[in-house]
Parts: structure tokens; C-alpha cells; sequence
């Protein structure tokens, strides 16, 4: 029998609520990783995780709730994922907002919350969980940022400015952290069929996925399971000879 790609060890994913954050969390359990899903109070985490331990007989999900944009979050999700499990060896970074306000109209209170969630928690969380992946000896981190990092919109600046950001910061920790064999590495969606699409577009997923979309080649949305494949490679040691890597996944999006 063919092992599993993440048989023993352990995965802090946030967002973990989400589309793409249940579908990772979902597709690691199944190749044997010990899970911890972060996600805010009040969000269906605890549906998420229930979901997961019904469909993979065995699995070992420990539920977080926080909010991931507070510095001190990032020691706490931490200490309790090394409490529960003793190890953490794949970190993926996943939780985030959005703004629509034009750069020209941004308010100070929006650049505050969307940097705070969108890009400090991802480089507070590193910072905490990288003892741990140093010790590991194969420890990754998968940055999810956005299509957007290199194709900006009007409109949404902010987000497209904290996306950038992570690209940005994935290359310099992938420098800094090769020597202590921690790969990272960058996964930037495109149109992905979340719960978010469905309730701000007030139709239902079946219907969008049956519909034509003229922002892809491949004219649809991704399914998030589709985004969480590309994050479940890059966390293996499949990807062990890639590092500071952006992967687009957006069915040629940016082309």
C-alpha cells in the first residue's frame, strides 16, 4: 500500500473554515497529516472539522478559533497546535479579507485590518512556528496569496497591495530559512468557487460552476479542492527542490 504523503506529521492551516482552508484541511487529513484549522469565532469551523473526521476514519483534527490578525494569536496558535501534537512540520497561511475601496478614498482603519489580517499574520505566524519547522527537518510553508499579487485591479488596492506582499515576503523567508531546511513557497488562486463567491453573488455553487467565465482559458471557476492539491504537493516532500516559488493556479488567469 502506497503511503501517504503526509503520513505523521502535522499542519497548521488557517482560514481553515474557507473554501480552499476546509478543502486543504479536508485533502491533508486524508493523506495522513495531523490538522490544526484556525479560524475565527463564530465561523463553521467546528461543521469543517466534524466533516473531515466523518469522511477519513482516524483523522486528528484540533480546532482554533481566534482571530489570526492579533500578534499574540500567532504564539497561542502555536503553543496549542505543539500541545496537541507535539511537532509541526507544514504551516499554510491562508486566512484573509478583502477591501474594495479605491486607493484614492482608503481609510486609515481599512489599511490597518486588511494588513493586519492579509499579510502580518502570515509573517507573525511564520515567525512563531518556525522553531518548530526548523526542527522538523523538512519543514514547508505555503503562502496562499491571490492572482491579484501580479494582475491589480481598480478598486481594490489594498487587497492587491497585502497579496503582492506576500509574494514578497515568501522569496525573502525561503532566503533566510533554506539553510534550516524550511522550503516556502507561494500559491496564488484565481476564480475559486468559495463560500464567500456563492453568498456575495447570491446564486447558488452549482449554478456558477455550470457557467462560462471570460476570466480564464479554461472559462469556469475552480473548484477549491482544485487550489488545495497545488498547497498538499508544495507541503510534501514531492516538492522537496522547491523553494521561493509562486505556483499561479488559476486556469490561465494571468495570462
Amino acid at each position: 500500500m502506497k503511503q501517504r504523503r503526509l503520513e505523521g506529521r502535522t499542519a497548521i492551516i488557517t482560514g481553515g473554515a474557507g473554501g480552499i482552508g476546509a478543502a486543504t484541511g479536508q485533502l491533508f487529513a486524508e493523506e495522513g497529516a495531523r490538522v490544526a484549522l484556525v479560524d475565527l469565532e463564530g465561523s463553521p469551523l467546528g461543521e469543517v472539522a466534524a466533516e473531515i473526521r466523518a469522511q477519513v476514519p482516524g483523522a486528528q483534527v484540533l480546532e482554533i478559533r481566534t482571530d489570526v490578525g492579533q500578534e499574540q494569536a500567532a504564539r497561542a496558535i502555536v503553543e496549542e497546535a505543539l500541545g496537541c501534537f507535539q511537532a509541526i512540520d507544514v504551516l499554510v497561511n491562508l486566512a484573509g479579507i478583502r477591501s474594495y475601496e479605491p486607493l484614492a478614498e482608503a481609510k486609515a482603519e481599512t489599511w490597518d485590518r486588511i494588513l493586519k489580517a492579509n499579510l502580518l499574520s502570515y509573517a507573525f505566524l511564520a515567525r512563531e512556528a518556525l522553531p518548530a519547522l526548523r526542527r522538523s527537518g523538512h519543514g514547508s510553508i505555503v503562502n496562499v496569496s491571490s492572482t491579484h499579487a501580479l494582475n491589480p485591479r481598480a478598486g481594490m488596492g489594498q487587497y492587491d497591495v497585502t497579496k503582492a506582499g506576500i509574494v514578497s515576503m515568501t522569496r525573502t523567508l525561503a532566503f533566510e530559512e533554506a539553510r534550516h531546511k524550511v522550503r516556502v513557497n507561494t500559491v496564488c488562486p484565481g476564480l475559486t468557487l468559495t463560500p464567500f463567491h456563492v453568498k456575495r453573488l447570491g446564486r447558488t455553487r452549482e449554478d456558477l460552476l455550470s457557467e462560462k467565465s471570460k476570466y480564464n482559458l479554461q472559462e469556469r471557476w475552480a473548484d477549491p479542492r482544485e487550489v488545495a492539491y497545488p498547497i498538499l504537493w508544495l507541503a510534501s516532500d514531492e516538492a522537496s527542490f522547491i523553494t521561493a516559488s509562486t505556483i499561479m493556479v488559476d486556469g490561465g488567469q494571468h495570462v
